[in-house]
């Protein structure tokens, strides 16, 4: 996306209170970044021509879910997790684009890594949000808020997105703040004005509060952050439960005592496919599972990475998800190693007709390929199972992908890919 198709994070941001910016944000040194509709942000990257118009990112035809849209789509009611029939129904004008995973990783670490040249003491939590502790940066930083807007700034500078930025004492209003101040702002909520800030929001801004758990407070005429605030905790325990209605409590008057856990995002790559229609076939499935497995290695090769933890995930046609995983005795990076553990993974399952709409193939837990120490193959000489994943590399990045693959994957019966 060109820079003269996005506009600069915006300069102003909001507070709570009137006071001056030192004065509002001197104990707010936890900051939760968000980017913004970030998987199709990405996406515009690659097609500029599509910024301002509702564009949706979703997997194949219609046996598909939203990955992500943009506010444009957001206007006319799509969201993440809906079927893309219905998406199609409700926004038939909107350009679909397919998902590409390598591509949001990619910025993803860019994003990752700028947050780590700012404070050591990051959390993700996804590959698009992350909690930072800027305590110790603020010396040779500046403010929260500065601090804040340079993250902002530089985001957009350097990736071509914008984010959302909470400033705040803790985790909870922290996220909040940056939830409330999209899309492209920043807001700052100091100690002093937590309870102003959150007493006037509805009882879904707690985490922790779903449909059902709302309805439950209803139905005691509790509406607001500030009604659960003003409620006997003991009420609360009784009607929640002694952990529910005591985390609550805390939250409504805006108490979090938890710690950024700073941690490095576990590296794994992975492919998934939907059907295009349901599948009840173990031979199509388990087919589908060796094109997968051959692509993930490839892209780990590609990349210099080895794994020694394979998952197999699979979705049920009534939308239900399950994974399993394996951790395998020496790292790999070939096809082979990861397709035979997935199979062995899927064949436990006995699923037998079981119905599926999707299978996906991960390896996590990834290390550089140079540093990681391999187990010795006594007894194999010669040309072996590297040389011909390797050999097929070369070729692929030749002449594209798919000119060399597994007899088995030649011309299958049917294409039930979407």
């Amino acid at each position: 996306m060109s820079r003269s198709q996005l506009q600069r994070p915006r300069a102003i941001p909001t507070d709570c209170d009137a006071t001056t910016a030192a004065e509002a944000d001197a104990d707010c040194t936890i900051l939760h970044v968000d980017m913004d509709a970030f998987y199709a942000s990405v996406s515009l990257l690659d097609h500029p021509e599509l910024v301002g118009q509702p564009v949706i990112i979703a997997g194949a035809a219609n046996r598909g879910v939203v990955l992500s849209a943009t506010y444009e789509a957001r206007k006319r009611g799509i969201y993440s997790a809906m079927p893309v029939s219905r998406a199609r129904r409700l926004a038939p004008d909107a350009v679909f684009i397919a998902p590409n995973y390598v591509r949001y990783s990619e910025v993803s670490e860019g994003v990752m890594a700028l947050f780590r040249s700012i404070t050591p003491l990051v959390e993700p939590l996804s590959l698009d949000e992350a909690f930072l502790d800027i305590a110790g940066a603020r010396r040779r930083m500046g403010s929260p808020r500065h601090i804040g807007q340079l993250i902002r700034s530089r985001v957009f500078d350097e990736q071509g997105i914008t984010c959302s930025v909470g400033v705040a004492a803790n985790k909870f209003v922290a996220k909040l703040a940056s939830t409330l101040s999209k899309p492209d702002g920043l807001q700052v909520v100091p100690p002093s004005q937590v309870v102003a800030f959150l007493h006037p929001l509805p009882l879904g801004a707690l985490w922790g509060v779903g449909e059902r758990t709302e309805e439950v407070l209803s139905r005691l005429g509790l509406r607001t952050v500030g009604d659960i605030a003003v409620t006997p905790e003991a009420t609360l325990q009784r009607v929640l439960g002694p952990a529910a209605g005591s985390h609550l409590a805390a939250l409504a008057w805006g108490t979090d005592a938890r710690r950024v856990q700073p941690k490095e995002p576990d590296r794994s790559i992975g492919a998934e496919e939907t059907f295009a229609g349901d599948v009840d076939d173990p031979e199509i499935v388990t087919r589908e599972i060796l094109r997968l497995s051959e692509k993930v290695a490839m892209r780990m090769r590609k990349a210099g990475y080895v794994g020694r933890t394979i998952t197999l995930k699979v979705r049920f046609s009534d939308f239900t998800t399950i994974t399993r995983s394996r951790t395998i005795p020496d790292v790999t990076d070939l096809g082979r190693d990861v397709y035979g553990t997935a199979t062995e993974l899927f064949r436990a399952l006995g699923l037998q007709r079981a119905r599926l709409r999707l299978v996906g193939v991960r390896v996590t837990g990834l290390v550089d390929a140079v540093e990681a120490p391999r187990q010795l193959q006594l007894g194999v000489t010669g040309p072996g199972w590297r040389d011909a994943e390797e050999a097929v590399d070369r070729i692929s990045e030749r002449f594209g992908s798919g000119m060399v693959k597994p007899a088995r994957l030649i011309e299958p019966p049917t294409d039930l890919r979407g």
